[in-house]
């Protein structure tokens, strides 16, 4: 931190953005600790927790052996206990080990008891694919935990939000589950040493524009920007980019309020489909945006079928910039 003047700006991975967050958490209040399969001596499995085993010890770093619903239940009781666990799931594909864990116990506790039993848990897990992880590493399963009452879902896109997303969801009374997209851990960009509070209701408009609005999240932020650069370079199409931020509980009014600027809308989302998070925001866009709208609401989603492990058919069945390129015009006509 720096004092006084305007908030220093420093470089950072989005990987180092996540690790400086549980560092920060973990110096400042002694309740909070880290859990998870090979987060200690290994680091973690995409090398988030680096280091922090060595600086905070294996008490506060703790290496759980290979049961998500045994060590995501300990986090739980951790959490009612008084303690801030931050729990890591290798990647979302694992965690529905752990779904009896969280739908039943860790979401639905505050409203069984009455008021009277909280759980305080933050849950962190990779998630996403174009890595050549194969289906059981590669799934965005975000919609699933976006549908349960009682949690609070993040998906920080940016490294600014991987950075400081954590201090308000550490501190939030109700479960939070973060997700992280594989494909982000590298990036790198700029962020604030120190930018204030942290919006976690709010989504985020990260690119103005007029004839279009490109709603997506997480790993697929990137390449909505992208796809908004080529159709103004290319089509004179002006393209505004809304990133969610939060799945749950989903910002309606940014959404709209952008609806409302450009009149079309296309939604990009990694995940299937059928029953997914594009058609929960298509939805609300027609329900509450439904005379703004000069064109039907455009989709742009994984192929439905488990994620390839060949490189190519891979990039297939995944959302791409031309995929929604395509998208857009279709709808500015």
């Amino acid at each position: 931190m720096t004092g006084g003047g305007a908030p220093q700006a420093e470089s950072l991975s989005y990987r180092e953005a996540m690790r400086e967050a549980m560092r920060e958490a973990l110096a400042a209040d002694d309740r909070v600790f880290l859990m998870g399969e090979d987060v200690g001596r290994y680091g973690g499995a995409f090398g988030v927790s680096l280091g922090l085993v060595e600086e905070f010890g294996p008490e506060r770093v703790r290496d759980t052996p290979l049961s998500e619903s045994g060590f995501v239940g300990a986090g739980i009781g951790a959490a009612i206990a008084g303690l801030r666990p931050i729990v890591e799931i290798m990647t979302v594909n694992f965690s529905l080990l752990a779904l009896d864990q969280i739908l039943n116990n860790a979401a639905t506790l505050l409203h069984m008891s009455g008021g009277q039993v909280a759980v305080p848990l933050v849950i962190r897990m990779t998630t996403g694919a174009g890595r050549q992880l194969a289906a059981q590493h590669s799934h965005s399963l975000e919609a699933f935990y976006a549908h349960i009452p009682g949690i609070r879902v993040l998906a920080p896109a940016t490294v600014a939000d991987a950075r400081w997303m954590l201090a308000p969801a550490l501190a939030d009374p109700d479960p939070v589950i973060v997700f992280e997209h594989g494909s982000l851990y590298n990036g790198t960009d700029t962020t604030a040493d120190d930018p204030g509070p942290v919006d976690l209701d709010s989504a985020a408009v990260r690119r103005p524009g007029a004839d279009v609005s490109v709603v997506t999240y997480g790993g697929s932020l990137g390449k909505a920007l992208a796809a908004a650069d080529q159709l103004t370079a290319q089509n004179q199409v002006d393209a505004e980019v809304v990133d969610l931020r939060t799945l749950r509980p989903l910002d309606d009014a940014t959404v709209i309020g952008s609806v409302r600027r450009t009149h079309r809308a296309v939604i990009v989302d990694e995940g299937w489909r059928t029953g997914g998070l594009s058609a929960e925001v298509a939805a609300r866009i027609t329900e509450q945006g439904f005379y703004d709208l000069d064109a039907p609401v455009e989709r742009v989603c994984g192929a439905e079928v488990p994620v390839p492990y060949a490189a190519q058919l891979e990039q297939a069945a995944l959302p791409q910039v031309p995929d929604i390129v395509a998208a857009a015009l279709r709808v500015v006509g």
